[in-house]
């Protein structure tokens, strides 16, 4: 881990931070930063000789913020269907720190993790860990309307306006609520999966939703948050998030 007594005494230029970082090769980064698409605390950076501290420089390339410290920890988690959203139970079911605490060199690296929002115990798929707080904090702020998409298994055929109905608007017993986007993917004997997309974090919210306009819900899963998209990871299994998802985050939350 760095020092950041001594990086912010002395620095790092900035060519072998972006190259230490993932981002390019040092000659690749000195051609980024001559063209002038490397901003540093917001101010484009040119000169080859400029020195940042790792711990606390806000690094952007193109528009999207690079993860620089290597302390902090991303993490994307297929949930599987079961496991409690929780760090710990006092009930001793299974949850996610059960996970985290089998990967010690996570918790060296991260110390505290932390779930992104939650899952309810039924719904698998993609779920967010870290120990940014404030990246964290963001991302589950109802004002800056994070996209969650969702794969869900549904009782019966879905009419045409269905779809229609959940864009304008359902009146839910907390209130209304819009969704972003929704498309059936496939429609078989008394069955249909469809793909919902909302903004909201509100309990159950997907669940409920489609319970309000006929169709409960058999099997939910959430297959993306924002542009991180859960893909084929397995069930159980942690990842960490490339640089690009995390700069993805990053553009999403305005950071």
């Amino acid at each position: 881990m760095s020092n950041p007594r001594n990086a912010s005494a002395d620095g790092v230029r900035l060519q072998k931070v972006l190259a230490q970082a993932g981002v390019a090769s040092r000659r690749a980064a000195e051609e980024l930063i001559a063209a002038g698409r490397v901003s540093v605390d917001g101010k484009v950076v040119t000169e080859m000789g400029r020195r940042v501290d790792p711990q606390t420089a806000v690094v952007h390339v193109d528009g999207s913020r690079i993860q620089l410290r290597d302390d902090q920890v991303y993490l994307a988690l297929n949930k599987p269907a079961g496991m409690l959203s929780t760090m710990s139970d006092e009930k001793g079911r299974l949850c996610v720190g059960d996970l985290v605490m089998q990967r010690t060199e996570l918790l060296n690296q991260a110390g505290r993790l932390f779930h992104v929002g939650r899952l309810d115990q039924d719904t698998e798929g993609l779920l967010l860990l870290t120990n940014d707080g404030e990246l964290g904090h963001r991302l589950m702020h109802p004002s800056f309307e994070v996209e969650k998409t969702y794969t869900a298994e549904v009782m019966g055929q879905v009419a045409r306006d269905v779809g229609k109905r959940l864009r304008e608007g359902v009146e839910l017993e907390d209130g209304p609520v819009k969704v972003h986007s929704f498309r059936l993917i496939d429609s078989l004997p008394g069955r249909s999966i469809v793909e919902i997309v909302v903004h909201e974090g509100r309990k159950h919210i997907v669940r409920r939703l489609l319970d309000e306009v006929g169709h409960p819900v058999q099997r939910l899963v959430r297959t993306a948050i924002g542009d991180v998209k859960l893909g084929d990871q397995r069930p159980g299994k942690l990842r960490p998030l490339n640089q690009t998802e995390v700069g993805s985050l990053y553009r999403t939350v305005g950071m």
